[in-house]
C-alpha cells in the first residue's frame, strides 16, 4: 500500500535533502511536485491545497532548528503536516457504559463489512485490547443479502467467534437488541452488528440504521469502507456520517491500494479518525491505524513498530525468550537463524514487510529481487534442518565435508550451504554489535506494543 505515491515522494525529498537554504522560489517548485504526487495519488483537492498551504507556513522564513540542514527542516515540516492530516496519533475503540460493549459496522454493499466484523473479532481474542482475552458475539443484521447470514456464521466457526441466531422473520433493529439481551445473559464482552449495505446511499437504508442506533445505543459506529475507490469511499463516509455520527473509519483492500488517497483525504475531509486497516483477506489480517507509522512509510522511512508487532505475533513467547536469551549472552545460532526466517515468513508477503524496513524500498520495485529472497529463505530452512544439533550450535565445525553432505541431504549445492552459512555470520554479528543496544531492546519488547 502507499506505493505510488512513496515513490514519488521519495524522489521529491531526496532532491530537497542536500539543499543548502531554503528560499521561496525552491520550497515552491518542490512543493509543485508534492501537490502533483497527491493529486495523482486521488487525494481530495482541497486536502491537497490545505496541505501544501500548511508545509509552506512552516517552511518559508520559518527558524529551523539547530543542527539540522536546509533539506532536514523542510522534510520534517512534509512529515510533520502529514502526520497531522492523518489524524496526528491514534484513536483506539472507546468503551462506553457497562459490558457488552457493541460495535456496529456500516458500509455499502462490497466494501467488506461482514469481512471486516470477523477480523475485529479475531483482533479483540488476539489480547489486543485491555491486554485480557475477549468474548466476542457475530450478530446477523443483514436480512437482505443473500447467505450473508451463513456468511457470518463460516467465519465465526472459523475464528472461535460466537455467533447470534436471530429469530425467523425479525427485524434489523430487533436483531440487534436482542443479541445484546443474549449476550449481557451470556457473558460476552463485545457485540459486533454485521448491518445491511447498498450500492449507493439510499433513504431506506439511513432510515433502518438510525433505527439499529436508537434501540441499541451501539459504542462505536465503524464506517467500512473499500480503500481502492478513492474519493469515493470519502464520498460515502460523508454521507454516513451526516446521518449517524459515525465515530471512525476502518479501510479495507489496502493491500491492492497503491495511491492511498482515501486514507490521506478521510480525516481532513469527515473530521472522523481512520481506526483500522484491512491489509489482506485472512482474518489475521488488520492493523491498527497510526497515522504517525503511515507518515514514515510514505515518506520511506520504514515502520519498525508495526514490523516488531508482527514479528511478536509470529513466534511463540517459548521462541521469543529462547532468542533473547540467546542475544544477550551472544549466543545467536543457526537454529536462531532459521527460527528467523520463519518467523517473517509467518508475517506475510515480503512485499507488505518491505515497506515497513527503513530502507527497503527497492525491494518493493523490483519483484524478481522478491521471488528470490523467498526462495533463500526456503532454501536456507532446508540447509539448517539438515544439520545436526551440534552443527546448528557451532556453525564453526562445519569444515568442507560436512558442507557437502548438508548440500546433499537438503538438495542444495555446496555455494548455496556456503551462501547462506554467510548470510548467518552477518546477520550474527549485526546481533552481537546490537545486543546491548537497539536490537536488545527490540528482542525484548511485550506483546501488544502499540
Amino acid at each position: 500500500m502507499f506505493e505510488g505515491i512513496s515513490e514519488k515522494f521519495a524522489g521529491i525529498l531526496g532532491k530537497v535533502k542536500g539543499t543548502p537554504r531554503l528560499t521561496e522560489e525552491n520550497i515552491d517548485s518542490a512543493l509543485r511536485e508534492v501537490r502533483m504526487s497527491l493529486l495523482e495519488a486521488d487525494v481530495n483537492f482541497r486536502v491537497a491545497k490545505d496541505f501544501i498551504e500548511s508545509v509552506k507556513q512552516k517552511t518559508v522564513g520559518a527558524e529551523r532548528e539547530k543542527n539540522i540542514t536546509a533539506g532536514q527542516h523542510f522534510i520534517k515540516a512534509v512529515k510533520d503536516e502529514l502526520t497531522a492530516f492523518l489524524g496526528g496519533q491514534n484513536e483506539g475503540l472507546v468503551r462506553r457504559g457497562s459490558p457488552p460493549f457493541t460495535i456496529m459496522a456500516v458500509g455499502l454493499q462490497g466494501a467488506g463489512k461482514t469481512t471486516f466484523c470477523a477480523k475485529l473479532a479475531v483482533w479483540f481474542a488476539g489480547e489486543n485490547l485491555a491486554g485480557k482475552t475477549e468474548k466476542i458475539l457475530l450478530v446477523p443484521a443483514d436480512v437482505y443479502r443473500p447467505a450473508a447470514a451463513e456468511q457470518l456464521k463460516t467465519l465465526a466457526s472459523q475464528t472461535g467467534t460466537g455467533f447470534y441466531e436471530p429469530p425467523a422473520g425479525a427485524r434489523p433493529e430487533e436483531i440487534c437488541s436482542g443479541s445484546v439481551d443474549f449476550a449481557r445473559k451470556g457473558g460476552f464482552d463485545t457485540v459486533i452488528f454485521d448491518t445491511a449495505g447498498r450500492l449507493h446511499i439510499d433513504e431506506e437504508l439511513m432510515e433502518e440504521l438510525k433505527r439499529i442506533k436508537t434501540t441499541s445505543a451501539p459504542g462505536e459506529i465503524l464506517l467500512v469502507a473499500d480503500a481502492m475507490t478513492g474519493q469515493d469511499a470519502v464520498k460515502a463516509a460523508e454521507g454516513f456520517n451526516d446521518a449517524l455520527d459515525i465515530s471512525g473509519v476502518v479501510l479495507t483492500k489496502m493491500d491492492g491500494d497503491a495511491r492511498g488517497g482515501a486514507a490521506l483525504s478521510m480525516r481532513a475531509v469527515t473530521g472522523k479518525p481512520v481506526k483500522f486497516l484491512g491489509t489482506g483477506e485472512k482474518p489475521s489480517d488488520i492493523e491498527i491505524f497510526h497515522p504517525e507509522r503511515i507518515t514514515s512509510r510514505i515518506l520511506g522511512m520504514g515502520d519498525v513498530l508495526t514490523l516488531i508487532e508482527k514479528a511478536q505475533t509470529a513466534v511463540t513467547d517459548s521462541e521469543a525468550e529462547k532468542m533473547t536469551r540467546n542475544l544477550m549472552k551472544n549466543r545467536f545460532t543457526l537454529e536462531d537463524f532459521k527460527q528467523a526466517m520463519l518467523a517473517v515468513g509467518k508475517m506475510g508477503p515480503l512485499e507488505s514487510i518491505g515497506a515497513m524496513i527503513p530502507g527497503s524500498g527497492s525491494l518493493l520495485k523490483n519483484p524478481e529481487a522478491t521471488d528470490k529472497a523467498r526462495v533463500a529463505m526456503k532454501t536456507t530452512v532446508a540447509i539448517v534442518d539438515s544439520m545436526t544439533p551440534k552443527e546448528r550450535r557451532n556453525h564453526r565445525i562445519l569444515n568442507g565435508s560436512r558442507r557437502k553432505r548438508i548440500a546433499t541431504g537438503s538438495g542444495t549445492t555446496v555455494a548455496e550451504v556456503n551462501r547462506a552459512i554467510k548470510n548467518f555470520i552477518k546477520m550474527q554479528s549485526m546481533m552481537k554489535k546490537g545486543g546491548k543496544g537497539k536490537m536488545g531492546k527490540l528482542a525484548g519488547l511485550p506483546r501488544g506494543l502499540a
